[in-house]
């Protein structure tokens, strides 16, 4: 599904160019769940915003579903991206002027989805999510947690095949966390592949696959023990 061959991404000052991530190479097989680890500036997210196509590398070749999306125009990419790809994170990022309802129904906006068809989507999701009482309140009436709910439904919402999750429960005490990551999981077991940046062993133990970063470059790549 997503094929990084020796990625760079770097800044050129006057005297020196300074490597945000470095020859990076990595796998992703569609249906895994998988964790980015490393400390803060390691490179994770730099990474994670050029799998989902909001940034691009300096250098290096980025296939996904065999597509070069090295060589795409930025439309292609916006394209690709509003098909296909889910993003959550730490920061929520809904729209404070939205409701509930509308903050989930926005990618559905985007992608041209029609009236009668975007209602039911969102029904779905405020009832997959238990959140059909809380449709019409706005992000600030809700606790952090049910914000983080609906920025998932809105991640997925359109059915996408990809999700990104930069520390998805970053700001979230630890049983709202472990709900966040249980949806996570069932997530990936209906079919979707996630990518997820975090710090917590724990979050990356619901996982498949455990990748470390450190100074720009993949310096581990491990399968996670089942019941470890």
């Amino acid at each position: 599904m997503i094929k990084l061959r020796d990625i760079d991404k770097y800044v050129d000052s006057r005297f020196q160019r300074t490597f945000i991530l470095k020859s990076v190479n990595l796998d992703v097989q569609q249906g895994e769940f998988l964790t980015l680890m490393g400390p803060s500036g390691a490179g994770k997210s730099t990474l994670m915003n050029i799998i989902g196509m909001l940034d691009e590398p300096s250098a290096g070749e980025y296939f996904f579903f065999d597509e070069p999306v090295h060589r795409m125009k930025e439309k292609q990419k916006s394209d690709m991206h509003k098909n296909y790809i889910g993003f959550i994170f730490q920061a929520y990022h809904l729209i404070d002027e939205l409701t509930v309802y509308e903050n989930i129904e926005t990618p559905l906006l985007y992608k041209g989805v029609s009236g009668s068809q975007r209602k039911s989507m969102v029904a779905e999701m405020l009832d997959r999510f238990n959140m059909v009482a809380k449709k019409d309140l706005f992000p600030e009436q809700l606790s952090g947690g049910q914000q983080q709910l609906v920025g998932i439904a809105r991640a997925i919402v359109g059915q996408p095949k990809l999700l990104l999750a930069d520390e998805p429960t970053g700001n979230l005490h630890s049983d709202q966390g472990k709900q966040i990551m249980e949806i996570f999981q069932k997530l990936n077991e209906e079919g979707i592949t996630i990518i997820q940046v975090t710090h917590s062993e724990e979050n990356a133990r619901y996982g498949k696959r455990i990748v470390k970063v450190a100074d720009g470059t993949i310096v581990s790549d491990e399968q996670v023990m089942v019941g470890a």
